[in-house]
């Protein structure tokens, strides 16, 4: 069996997500409302694009083996299907 030091899913985006709700949400929902985050739940650090890949991508530059955290700014989903996508209420 081979081992790995990479977290496993799940714990992955609980981690991404308590860190992106205590620390980063408040900085960049204003200014970034509707666009993707992707977020490396280990350091701390992320990329901000118009589109999933675009913000992965970026974020992988620096950090080549991140198992990313996904969030679009401001709404309670990345994607929908057949729905629209309503924003959180403040």
């Amino acid at each position: 069996m081979v081992s790995s030091n990479r977290p496993i899913p799940d714990d992955a985006a609980r981690r991404g997500e308590a860190l992106y709700e205590r620390e980063i949400r408040a900085r960049v929902e204003a200014q970034h409302h509707g666009r993707i985050l992707a977020l490396d739940s280990d350091t701390g650090d992320y990329e901000i694009a118009d589109e999933v890949v675009a913000a992965v991508r970026g974020l992988r530059r620096r950090h080549p083996a991140v198992l990313p955290y996904i969030v679009r700014i401001g709404y309670p989903a990345v994607f929908t299907l057949g729905a629209r996508l309503r924003a959180i209420p403040e």
